[in-house]
């Protein structure tokens, strides 16, 4: 029999990279009939599989996942570009239906930034793309974006990828928007009027030393499961070595590594460093959320213990 809580409850779990976030969010599933709401960046897009760390058909256990696969890398700077907007709404429409179904949504993922506008924590609005902006940024070096967008934008700043130019040149753009041009869309999640106390924040924390060998682990399983396969597939698919760059360190590496830039040493060393210091921009965002209960595994908030009973009925 499935555990029972009350209505309109949201359980959010996040962590680091390898903190082991989508195994629990599927653990708490299972337990509580719910369905799960990706958060993650890159996992909106159809084709970043392996180096996203996408969950698995296996790994989801038969629990439905929303906002995973629902973007093309195609659009580029021209047409359509996926945005945090865009995710805002397939999260605010999952939660709604989810909801609906008498159900538990669980938002997993370790994209702060979207969290946090999908829960109302953060103001998001729409901002159209500034051609004459963007083509005048993307001659500078990813050193002077990321000093621009500090500041311009210190928080923003704080969770982005310093080194993804496509990211800092899109953050830049909404910073330096007036407020005046800028439309804004209605909430769902706030035309529902979910307070505060109807989330309950999980957080993955592990010693630095764990959370260093599970980076590592996961790396290494990256490149065995075929990460290198899959970017040659991304090539051939037409994306540009500039667009397999601008996907994170995961596509990167291999990609440098395809073109004979670097050695297989040196894009493992690269891709685990890069995860590590990614993880600590990660916490860096987190620990602005004073209402994680932050624990190291699915033992220490197990639904039959107090944590359980704390989180859900205070």
């Amino acid at each position: 029999m499935k555990s029972q809580i009350p209505k309109n409850k949201i359980l959010v779990i996040l962590g680091p990279t390898a903190s082991g976030k989508s195994e629990l969010a599927v653990k708490f599933a299972k337990k509580l009939n719910s369905e799960v709401i990706s958060a993650d960046s890159r996992q909106v897009y159809k084709g970043l599989n392996i180096g996203s760390g996408k969950i698995t058909k296996k790994e989801m256990r038969g629990v439905p996942h929303h906002c995973l696969d629902i973007a093309s890398l195609k659009p580029i700077w021209s047409g359509k570009v996926f945005t945090a907007l865009d995710f805002k709404k397939c999260g605010e429409k999952a939660i709604a239906d989810i909801l609906a179904r008498g159900k538990v949504p669980i938002i997993c993922g370790g994209t702060g930034f979207y969290i946090d506008i999908l829960l109302g924590r953060m103001e998001i609005a729409e901002v159209a793309p500034n051609w004459k902006l963007r083509k005048k940024l993307e001659k500078m070096p990813v050193e002077k974006l990321f000093k621009m967008l500090k500041k311009l934008n210190p928080d923003r700043a704080k969770n982005v990828d310093a080194k993804n130019p496509r990211r800092l040149i899109r953050a830049i753009e909404v910073a330096k928007m007036k407020p005046s041009a800028i439309s804004r869309q209605p909430s769902e999640t706030e035309s529902r009027k979910l307070k505060a106390e109807s989330f309950t924040f999980i957080g993955i924390k592990l010693p630095e030393k764990e959370l260093k060998n599970k980076i590592e682990k996961r790396v290494k399983k990256m490149i065995k499961d075929g990460l290198v396969n899959e970017v040659k597939k991304l090539r051939k698919s037409g994306l540009s070595w500039k667009r397999l760059y601008e996907l994170g360190f995961e596509y990167k590496y291999p990609s440098l590594f395809l073109q004979g830039k670097i050695n297989k040493k040196e894009m493992l060393d690269k891709m685990i460093l890069e995860n590590r210091q990614y993880a600590k921009r990660q916490m860096t965002w987190f620990k602005k959320n004073k209402d994680i209960k932050w624990i190291r595994g699915y033992k220490e908030s197990n639904p039959g213990r107090f944590f359980w009973r704390e989180a859900f009925y205070h």
